[in-house]
């Protein structure tokens, strides 16, 4: 047996009084008569069973169980207004759902952000920045960031951020290697890694060093963890030379060993193929592929 629910029009007719104080105010805001607001509410006082309103010569107030009921229905009317507002703005095709990692917001894609805002200030960006691969449809995502090998079923994969990984520190540690370190020299100091830990062997390889353990050192499987262990001179970290552009710049964060290493892992703009008829969408992809070859 399904729960008794008032109709729409005397809840919209009792939110409205009970907002205004007013019948006359909640008239004009509903564009009937004050009769029909004041009969609506009456209608839902005796369908609920209580009083809702004190009614006085020339006053209006809420009883106890008018103001309970007035604070839930203000916010479930709050949630249909907001949802209402993002699914028009939606088919107009103002709003953009983007997924991806927490690091690649962090470090990439907020950082560049503005520039897309300033050309296109009418469309709205969302970033849910999360590790768990979200679905297209169920999830209402239009573009997705993966890291990965690319060549996702069903789905378009184009390349995007795959420049080198390189140790970074603070500026204390790197003073702690010497004038002219060899990556050995790492033997000494904590590896910090992420959830993708192999980059440390392979960098460690590539670069020939045979008396560094890759696999010593804390692991960081969620957000920025590797980057501000990394921060707090806890030791080195991998990271892609366009995450720290600023950093490296400005010296707060250094790579003492210039040579880095590229992974078969990279960065990948995802999307079902029908997504570009949205030129929201089609907007965004363009100045992400421009940002990645700037």
């Amino acid at each position: 047996m399904s729960e008794y629910l008032p109709s729409l029009s005397a809840l919209r007719a009792f939110e409205a009084a009970a907002r205004h104080l007013s019948m006359t105010m909640a008239a004009k805001e509903l564009n009937v008569t004050p009769g029909a607001v004041s009969l609506q509410v009456r209608d839902l006082e005796a369908a609920l069973g209580v009083r809702l309103f004190e009614r006085k010569a020339r006053a209006l107030s809420l009883t106890v169980e008018g103001a309970d009921y007035f604070t839930t229905l203000r916010a479930a009317f709050r949630l249909v207004r907001e949802a209402t507002a993002a699914i028009t703005a939606r088919a107009r095709g103002s709003v953009l759902n983007v997924t991806c990692t927490a690091g690649f917001a962090t470090y990439w894609l907020v950082p560049r952000l503005r520039r897309f805002e300033e050309i296109h200030p009418e469309i709205d960006v969302r970033i849910s920045a999360s590790h768990r691969v979200l679905d297209f449809q169920r999830d209402g995502i239009d573009l997705a960031i993966r890291h990965g090998l690319g060549g996702y079923d069903g789905l378009v994969s184009e390349r995007l951020v795959d420049d080198e990984l390189v140790p970074v520190c603070i500026p204390r540690l790197a003073e702690q290697l010497g004038k002219q370190p060899s990556p050995d020299t790492l033997a000494g100091f904590q590896l910090i890694h992420d959830v993708y830990r192999h980059d440390w062997k392979l960098w460690l390889e590539a670069v020939g060093a045979t008396k560094v353990d890759p696999s010593r050192g804390p692991i960081f499987m969620h957000g920025n963890g590797a980057y501000d262990a990394m921060k707090a001179g806890l030791g080195f970290a991998l990271m892609r030379r366009s995450f720290l552009e600023k950093e490296l710049a400005a010296g707060s964060v250094v790579a003492p060993f210039p040579l880095g290493v590229a992974s078969r892992l990279a960065f990948h703009l995802v999307y079902p193929g029908a997504a570009l008829e949205r030129p929201a969408v089609a907007a965004f992809r363009r100045w992400l592929l421009s940002e990645a070859k700037s």
